[in-house]
């Protein structure tokens, strides 16, 4: 296996395997009013996270390295108070992810190595790819405080897992 084969593969992995599903979790645990909630005004709800991580995706990702049409709207991902429904949502970055899958996949090594022009940043594929995961992850991570912070819950992405397993060191 290649080292580019091996990045898209664990890129994918990283995005569809773990943080989207944290992410559809955390909106499931949530009732509409608190998906829209926000501690304040600097702050954002969740339904704008949401919004905001497929948008990144989409510009980032299908845009930037699929090719498609930027048509990314940015601060209206901060200034949605709720005007969109959460199937709609879930169902627009269900569409956005399935095609950045397709686009991942898609990756020769030479375009991970190329330079492309993305909201007016010049980046690697790799740096492109690199920044989406880790964003979309962040994200993830504030969602799942808001969660644990309305709910009182754990949200058990571990469960199953000994995380008190040491590294071999043979």
């Amino acid at each position: 296996m290649s080292l580019s084969t091996e990045f898209i593969t664990q890129a994918v992995f990283r995005l569809h395997e773990e943080s989207v599903p944290r992410l559809l979790q955390c909106v499931k645990e949530v009732n509409d009013e608190q998906l829209w909630w926000r501690p304040n005004e600097n702050s954002n709800s969740i339904g704008n996270l949401v919004l905001h991580v497929t948008g990144n995706v989409n510009q980032w990702i299908n845009a930037g390295l699929g090719g498609d049409d930027d048509t990314r709207v940015r601060q209206s991902e901060f200034d949605n108070r709720g005007e969109i429904g959460r199937v709609e949502m879930v169902e627009c970055m269900d569409a956005v992810m399935s095609r950045a899958k397709q686009v991942l996949h898609g990756l020769r090594e030479s375009d991970l190595l190329k330079i492309h022009s993305v909201q007016g940043y010049k980046e690697t594929g790799v740096s492109i790819v690199l920044h989406v995961v880790e964003h979309f992850s962040y994200h993830v991570g504030q969602m799942t405080y808001i969660v644990k912070s309305l709910r009182d819950i754990d949200t058990g992405y571990y469960s199953g897992h000994n995380l008190d397993k040491r590294n071999n060191l043979v």
